[in-house]
């Protein structure tokens, strides 16, 4: 274990705060992280319902991203929500959590070009025929990627559709709502990147051209959940999964604004710096809740777990603070951070492309005063990989 440094007890980390009809117990926010525990059917289990009933104390989870069709999955044992099975799963998940006091979101999450046919069983869907740039995990190992194929104004019709029907199943699922993703280099992400997106219509070139899908979908969802139970996750600048925006600083204040005339609930702001000018453009522009998920280093998330730059960004305007990797070794982690405990150490062996409770689920608690401290649980050796 490693020492965390404390956060105030008086920090407004641990005020009680609104997010649409939610009451927050904290602004804490544990960020989406694949794990790679669903089956292979998409389904989530009781382990991923163990896993995040052991994480809800954080004032909100979004849950990880979860593909609204079976063309969109990006990676093997990735949770879905477009079947009866998968959306009886989430609802084991989410009965749990309720049980424990917490409350969830589900990120909706379409790979795009980020996906191969041997593990969706799909050529994958993107703007434009470009190809991604490295290997992809399917079920047998590393497959070099393959072309996509270019979405007709069809496939972007039945998209639309597909993340609207993902969201009304989150919904009777007992979410409290949605994310939609468009962040990180995914189908939404491709679409505003000029590097991915080469198309020549009215859902390409131009930055009013670009931001159209993302908006449209956003939409979609919107309609058919209402946008009190909506938010959109955004990465400016993250050229993560190979993408090059080209015109950042043009391009976010555009969508920016377009999305506040659909009005969902909340703005999730990745890689968020207060001292960035696009930041306060951003925070300027958006009248509703924004939530800020800022980069740490290793060290950070050993030493403090982030909780000195969560002050920094509620600080300079965030409402809500969304910490991801903190999570993952601490299902106690805002009781950590109130207090100034150690922190658990982190094992990235165990983070993704394995199956079983280890790494995930077997992390301990804080053990209650005058009690003998909990144990870490089994330690062994790297699982084989997810099938």
């Amino acid at each position: 274990m490693t020492q965390t440094q404390q956060v105030p007890t008086a920090s407004r980390l641990f005020e009680s705060a609104r997010l649409g009809g939610l009451e927050l117990p904290s602004r804490l926010v544990m960020a989406p992280l694949t794990r790679n525990r669903a089956g292979a059917d998409g389904v989530p289990g009781t382990l991923m319902a163990t896993y995040y009933a052991q994480r809800a104390s954080a004032g909100l989870i979004i849950a990880e991203g979860t593909t609204p069709s079976a063309v969109g999955q990006t990676y093997p044992n990735i949770p879905g929500v477009h079947s009866a099975a998968q959306i009886a799963g989430w609802r084991r998940v989410t009965d749990a959590v309720h049980a424990a006091g917490g409350r969830m979101f589900l990120q909706l999450q379409h790979g795009g070009r980020v996906g191969h046919p041997d593990t969706s069983g799909h050529v994958p869907l993107a703007p434009s025929v470009v190809r991604f740039p490295e290997p992809l995990q399917t079920p047998g190992g590393p497959q070099e990627a393959v072309d996509p194929r270019e979405m007709t104004p069809e496939d972007i019709g039945a998209t639309l559709a597909d993340f609207a029907a993902a969201a009304r199943n989150a919904v009777e699922a007992g979410f409290a709502g949605v994310e939609v993703h468009s962040a990180n280099g995914h189908l939404l992400h491709q679409f505003l990147a000029r590097n991915t997106n080469r198309r020549t219509d009215g859902w390409g070139g131009s930055v009013a051209g670009r931001i159209r899908f993302t908006v449209a979908v956003v939409r979609a969802v919107a309609e058919a959940i209402g946008p009190e139970r909506v938010g959109v996750r955004i990465s400016p600048g993250v050229e993560v999964n190979g993408v090059e925006e080209g015109d950042t600083e043009e391009i976010y204040p555009a969508l920016v604004e377009a999305l506040a005339e659909v009005g969902p609930v909340y703005l999730h702001l990745v890689h968020a710096d207060p001292e960035q000018p696009l930041f306060r453009k951003i925070r300027a522009a958006w009248p509703g809740t924004l939530i800020a998920n800022p980069r740490l280093t290793h060290e950070e998330v050993a030493s403090d777990g982030g909780g000195p730059r969560a002050e920094a960004l509620l600080a300079g305007g965030a409402d809500l603070v969304a910490l991801g990797r903190g999570f993952l070794a601490n299902p106690d982690f805002v009781e950590r951070l109130r207090t100034g405990a150690p922190l658990n150490e982190l094992r990235p062996e165990f983070m993704m492309y394995v199956s079983g409770p280890e790494g995930y689920t077997d992390y301990p608690v804080l053990a209650p005063r005058g009690a003998a401290p909990a144990s870490a649980g089994p330690r062994g050796g790297r699982l084989p990989a997810a099938v």
